[in-house]
């Protein structure tokens, strides 16, 4: 292991997703998809419905593509929507319809409270690329350049494979390793040669099944055994417990 940043010494690349590791937003998707879900439960079943719980957000919503986590979540309720069309108003009964209903409430939580990061995750990050590693953001959200511009993080990954790119290059989203693939294909690394970080079980499925050198789990919520059990070789709650001092 690496004294100096916590990894195998082959690593050459450090792939992190977006929500939960680099910035502080997955509590902000996770509200959404609540106020989302539950309005349209409500709509559907009356007064009695059953809400959209933590529970259902990490193992149906979490990590993964929008339109997956509208498909994932409705079929573990028995609800079966058509898919309409990547620009269906947020108010129709079509999965699109219920994800963009999901990304407006989103982007306006964002717009009003801002987005911050997690600054022991940009120091890593900076510990990181001062080894000389290859760095990528990995992230199912379509919103991630903006998010990134916003805290100032650009710079800080070679490579992004987000939302629009899995979308432009028909990349399946999390669990399925295709991104993470994708970014490490484009950084020219074998996937053995590169170091998963997430937060979401979708994403330690993700590099599991992807056999990655190396894959990180951070627990931001008090899942560190879920993370262990879904494929993490290491589980921390900061990233820099992992070292990257110089």
């Amino acid at each position: 292991m690496s004294t100096q940043l916590g990894l195998p010494e082959d690593i050459q690349a450090c792939l992190f997703d977006l929500d939960g590791v680099v910035t502080r937003t997955a509590v902000v998707h996770a509200a959404a998809w609540k106020e989302t879900f539950d309005a349209f439960l409500r709509e559907r079943d009356g007064a009695d419905f059953r809400p959209f719980s933590d529970s259902d957000y990490d193992e149906y919503v979490d990590g993964r593509p929008r339109a997956d986590g509208v498909r994932s979540f409705l079929a573990s309720r028995d609800v079966d929507l058509p898919e309409g069309g990547p620009d269906d108003p947020p108010d129709a009964p079509t999965v699109n319809g219920v994800g963009n209903r999901k990304n407006e409430l989103l982007l306006a939580k964002i717009r009003t409270d801002g987005v911050e990061p997690y600054e022991g995750t940009l120091r890593y990050i900076d510990a990181v690329r001062a080894a000389g590693l290859a760095t990528a953001i990995v992230s199912s959200s379509a919103n991630t350049r903006d998010v990134l511009h916003s805290i100032d993080a650009e710079g800080l990954f070679d490579v992004r494979i987000d939302g629009v790119v899995a979308r432009e290059r028909k990349l399946p989203g999390k669990p399925h390793p295709d991104t993470f693939l994708a970014a490490a294909r484009d950084l020219g690394v074998d996937p053995s040669r590169a170091a998963v970080f997430e937060d979401a079980l979708a994403g330690m499925d993700a590099g599991r099944s992807g056999h990655f050198g190396f894959v990180v789990g951070v627990d931001r919520v008090g899942q560190t055994d879920a993370l262990y059990a879904h494929g993490a070789d290491r589980v921390v709650k900061d990233l820099a417990q992992l070292g990257g001092r110089a």
